[in-house]
């Protein structure tokens, strides 16, 4: 169960008191972990999942969803739910609904989970009930699925409701130099596909490896972290989402030294960020970079993390 001690972070309104929680992916026993901003009270919730990698949280409904890539060539990628405490879980997008579903997030306002599938060449929606699965974007444009080319697999997602645009990235091969930063509208132009849209704004390319990306809508900030060799990779890095195209800044490293960096999740409101590395450490830091902490070390290794207020 989910602890019901404090955290180092709370707020009080009214009567009721939100306590800040960590969950968090550890892919090598295939567990979700629940903890406090600190590092503290590490609980296990659920165990037994296949090969998770992306992880959000519905505070309002008190649910957690997470992707589970399975096996890329056998397509049996997969969805799935459980209360905050790792009760009622079920199945929400069943195996062989995407092929390697990694980041996930959840949109509050439409209500849909949107993930990248990565050999899968795609980006992809839901209902949070799992029904009316949709490809928003498809990187392979026909090729072959599972897909050899590292450079069309797509791994983190992000959503800008307010500017109808949705973010990911796509990591190309390892440490070739080649990631990118992509976005486009969140529907599809009419009259095009998710193969051949032509509303594709390049971000950024050249990058080592980019994996799980975040947006700080109110300061118009993308963050995302990078698991590509230093001095660039194995970094957090961040870039402003509106910056015109010749007047766009080299992105910024704001934290190093992970031990392949994968998981990134703000706290907005707290102004600070959380990430995770395969090398199965978890940070905590500000979000310019400052005030870095070690909140856990060498707990296997860890893909997703989200951060959410529990009431």
């Amino acid at each position: 169960m989910v602890s019901s001690r404090i955290s180092d972070r709370q707020h009080v309104s009214g009567d009721q008191t939100a306590v800040s929680r960590l969950f968090l992916l550890e892919l090598s026993s295939d567990r979700v972990i629940s903890l406090n901003p600190d590092g503290s009270d590490r609980t296990v919730i659920v165990t037994e999942c296949r090969y998770p990698d992306g992880i959000a949280v519905d505070v309002t409904a008190g649910h957690i969803y997470w992707t589970n890539m399975g096996h890329p060539a056998a397509d049996d990628g997969s969805i799935e739910r459980a209360d905050l405490d790792g009760q009622n879980r079920r199945t929400i997008v069943p195996e062989g609904g995407t092929f390697t579903p990694k980041q996930l997030q959840l949109e509050k306002t439409s209500r849909k989970l949107y993930w990248c599938d990565r050999e899968g060449m795609r980006l992809m929606r839901a209902n949070l009930d799992g029904s009316d699965i949709e490809t928003l974007v498809d990187t392979g444009q026909g090729d072959p699925r599972p897909g050899p080319d590292a450079e069309k697999w797509c791994v983190g997602v992000a959503i800008d409701v307010d500017g109808d645009r949705v973010y990911w990235t796509q990591k190309g091969p390892d440490n070739a130099g080649k990631g990118r930063l992509l976005r486009a509208g969140i529907e599809i132009p009419a009259g095009q596909t998710a193969g051949n849209r032509t509303d594709i704004e390049l971000l950024y390319d050249g990058l080592p490896e980019p994996i799980d990306l975040e947006l700080d809508l109110e300061n118009r900030m993308m963050y995302w972290t990078d698991r590509g060799d230093p001095p660039r990779g194995n970094t957090v890095n961040r870039a402003p989402m509106n910056s015109a195209v010749r007047d766009r800044p080299d992105p910024e490293i704001i934290f190093t030294h992970l031990m392949e960096g994968i998981g990134i999740a703000l706290d907005r409101k707290g102004g600070r960020m959380f990430i995770t590395d395969f090398g199965g450490n978890v940070f905590s830091a500000k979000l310019d970079g400052s005030d870095p902490k070690v909140l856990l070390v060498a707990q296997g290794n860890l893909t997703g993390i989200a951060y959410g207020d529990i009431s």
